[in-house]
């Protein structure tokens, strides 16, 4: 299959947008400078990767030569009337809008090292710059390729098309590639997304990087989106983490993760071997539960289990001992939580996922912990109710399903025989009792409100969060169940006091 009829097998808006693209560039004027270089759009980079493998792909971007950033803007805004944003109008950089997808289209550029970081370059644009030279600026060979949206033509000095044949990652140009580190990261997620093996003389590449300090520099925000990919689009997020540690990256820079190699488990238990082999089939097998179609999952919900089942287990390293004879890791769950605190500390990901991730990793045991508890008699079918609509409530606004999955991960990250093929009878029943109980929406509801508590003559203060607080630790320990009950409690509450 040609390039051409895989082009046009991607999402048909979109190439018809980037196709009228192409069209409108071709009559532009040639300027003097550039009278060598005829007007021509080619796709650039990741569509034309994608297109190549067959995966759909969002992220667009269009480099166009022989014609000078003035004329590129103005042709532009002709074309997409108040959907043009300017990112950098010296080097002639624009983002189109269409609908929920950027297109990003600019003339090539040349950039050179000034200092640290992402963002440490000198960028020109060049449009009179050659296919091969603009090409020789990008990470991968397989990001080198490029191709005419109009004619199907490929261009590929690189070789990019042979590795991606061999599942082969391979640098471009190891002297340029080193100026950003951020590559590394994206050697990462590239790895774990489409199943790649790395390059020898490319792996040492990373290590030196690693080694010399380079990711040291780099912005919380575009570590946080490599990393994001990496969670949200591999289907086996663990490869882009071997590769990490391989290259040395997980103990210079994530001191969470790298003690979990030196923290066994019990065998009886976690027959797979020590808390990094655990953590990274748990993440593997939640990267398979948030691709279920069973439950739909939110954007925020996938990237809060997928960073749920990779901080679970923070706690184990300092918290596991050898108790009679077996090794335990008791209280790991709590602490676990400054220890997650820090991780995220060197990411921007949100406060809402800070704060969702700090409590799955506090209750990730709790789902396993109540069910037991109800099938040996230990707490009473009312107490399982009762704890089932406290831990909704605590973990609210998280859903309480994230956490099942969280939960479900850890089960299934194991090296028992039926661990990925057994019904995750947790869930299960835990489902079961919020249906039949109708806790989805009642678990967050308090019996009894602040207007009841200033209907009895509380006035507005803390005293009313005060008695709430007491009616609602009754309930959870099934003494009341009903609001007449927690105000009858609150009545007697108050005459106490």
């Amino acid at each position: 299959m040609d390039f051409r009829t895989k082009f046009k097998k991607q999402n048909p808006g979109l190439v018809a947008e980037i196709i009228r693209i192409a069209k409108a560039v071709q009559p532009l004027p040639v300027a003097e400078e550039y009278r060598d270089s005829l007007p021509r759009a080619l796709i650039v980079g990741g569509f034309v990767r994608d297109a190549i493998l067959g995966v759909a792909s969002k992220d667009v971007d269009i480099e166009v030569f022989g014609v000078d950033a003035h004329h590129l803007e103005d042709a532009m805004n002709d074309l997409f009337p108040g959907k043009v944003s300017v990112v950098g109008r010296t080097f002639g950089v624009l983002k189109i809008h269409v609908g929920e997808t950027e297109i990003d289209v600019s003339i090539p550029r040349r950039e050179s090292k000034m200092g640290v970081g992402h963002r440490g370059f000198a960028v020109t644009g060049d449009p009179a710059l050659s296919y091969l030279d603009a090409s020789r600026r990008r990470d991968f060979t397989m990001n080198a390729i490029s191709a005419d949206p109009l004619t199907g033509e490929i261009f590929d000095s690189c070789e990019g098309q042979a590795d991606l044949k061999k599942k082969m990652l391979r640098v471009v140009d190891p002297v340029t590639f080193v100026d950003d580190p951020l590559r590394v990261y994206r050697a990462m997620q590239f790895m774990a997304r489409f199943h790649l093996q790395i390059e020898s003389k490319t792996k040492n590449l990373l290590v030196q990087m690693v080694s010399a300090g380079e990711l040291g520099d780099l912005s919380k925000e575009r570590i946080t989106e490599e990393f994001e990919k990496l969670l949200l689009r591999a289907d086996q997020p663990s490869v882009g983490f071997e590769l990490l540690q391989e290259i040395g990256a997980i103990k210079k820079l994530y001191p969470e993760l790298s003690v979990m190699h030196d923290t066994d488990q019990e065998p009886e238990w976690h027959p797979e071997g020590n808390v990094w082999i655990h953590t990274m089939m748990v993440i593997d097998q939640a990267a398979k539960i948030i691709r279920r179609k069973k439950i739909s999952f939110s954007t925020d919900q996938k990237r809060q289990i997928m960073l749920g089942a990779l901080c679970h287990d923070f706690g184990k390293p300092a918290t596991t001992r050898v108790i009679d004879g077996r090794i335990r890791s008791r209280g790991h769950s709590e602490e676990g939580i400054p220890l997650a605190h820090s991780f995220f500390d060197r990411f921007s990901f949100s406060h809402e996922d800070r704060d969702a991730i700090i409590k799955l990793v506090k209750a990730h045991l709790i789902p396993g912990m109540i069910v037991r508890a109800k099938d040996s008699g230990e707490i009473s079918s009312t107490q399982f109710v009762n704890s089932i609509r406290k831990l909704i409530r605590r973990l609210s606004p998280t859903d309480i399903e994230v956490l099942l999955a969280v939960a479900e991960a850890d089960f299934r990250g194991r090296a028992f025989p039926t661990a990925q093929d057994a019904v995750y009878q947790y869930g299960k029943k835990i489902r079961s009792a919020i249906i039949k109980n109708d806790l989805t929406f009642s678990a967050i509801q308090t019996l009894v409100r602040g207007e009841d508590c200033i209907k009895l003559g509380i006035p507005s203060g803390p005293r009313i969060g005060e008695l709430l607080s007491a009616v609602e630790s009754a309930r959870d320990r099934g003494e009341i169940t009903t609001k007449s009950e927690g105000l009858d409690l609150l009545r007697t509450l108050i005459q106490r006091s």
